[in-house]
């Protein structure tokens, strides 16, 4: 039971491993025999693998009194359950991909209201929709522009100004 205890243990030590060295061991295998194994050799795969072993021949052999090769095959068989999870839902974590960020230059074109005056050289604020959020943007024009008169956004100098010019109607 020990060297069953002593397995599982050492796979718990790889799993907290692989979370303060992330990624440092993956990739080094890849490639290899063609690529069949690519992510199952990953560390916390095989973590997984080596920890449900140990801790499933344990519980087998302490639970049931079958001999040491038996609870080896019954530990090898959670072990392979547990690297096939760990793979699947790793690979379900990769594939997660958010939107596109929006960028200042996607306010280029749009159209806001001056909530805080504008003078000729100096900035005030106009509220601007980012992404279906109104955001507040410092804002600068070439003449004077009061508050509340809708205004075009010309260009985006910074990530949070932007040149802007009255509306004509």
């Amino acid at each position: 039971m020990v060297w069953f205890l002593g397995l599982g243990i050492t796979g718990v030590v790889l799993l907290a491993l692989s979370l303060v060295f992330d990624g440092v061991l993956d990739g080094v295998l890849d490639g290899a025999l063609g690529g069949i194994l690519d992510g199952w050799l990953s560390l916390p795969v095989v973590a997984g693998f080596v920890a449900m072993t140990g801790f499933g021949g344990a519980i087998a052999l302490g639970a049931t009194g079958v001999g040491p090769a038996a609870a080896t095959g019954v530990g090898a068989c959670a072990g392979v359950g547990a690297a096939w999870l760990t793979y699947r839902f790793s690979r379900a974590l990769m594939r997660d991909q958010t939107a596109v960020t929006p960028r200042g230059d996607d306010l280029v074109g749009t159209s806001g209201n001056v909530v805080t005056a504008i003078p000729a050289g100096g900035y005030g604020e106009v509220l601007l929709q980012l992404a279906g959020q109104p955001v507040k943007f410092a804002a600068r024009s070439a003449g004077p522009v009061a508050r509340g008169v809708e205004v075009w956004v010309e260009t985006a100098p910074s990530a949070t100004s932007v040149v802007v010019r009255p509306v004509d109607r």
